[in-house]
């Protein structure tokens, strides 16, 4: 009786897995479909990419000033006055 459910058992899970696979390929995108998604991406248009170097290199200054001194930079920048 043991050996007959561990079958069943070992059936179901194997059963589980392919059906898991079987969703996952049908609702994976074709390679047409990926090629569209990847050209349409931020990172293929070079002006687009440019602006986000930019911005990181002017977000990494902010962060280094900030390491740098021992001021509370967060203080001064808006929020509710008590």
């Amino acid at each position: 009786m043991s050996s007959m459910r561990t079958l069943l058992s070992s059936g179901a899970m194997v059963a589980a897995l392919g059906l898991g696979y079987g969703m996952l390929s049908i609702i994976s995108p074709g390679e047409d479909r990926r090629r569209e998604l990847v050209k349409n991406l931020p990172e293929a248009n070079p002006m687009r990419m440019e602006e986000t170097r930019k911005r990181n290199a002017l977000v990494m200054q902010a962060i280094k000033e900030a390491a740098e001194t021992n001021d509370n930079i967060a203080k001064g920048y808006g929020g509710p006055s008590k």
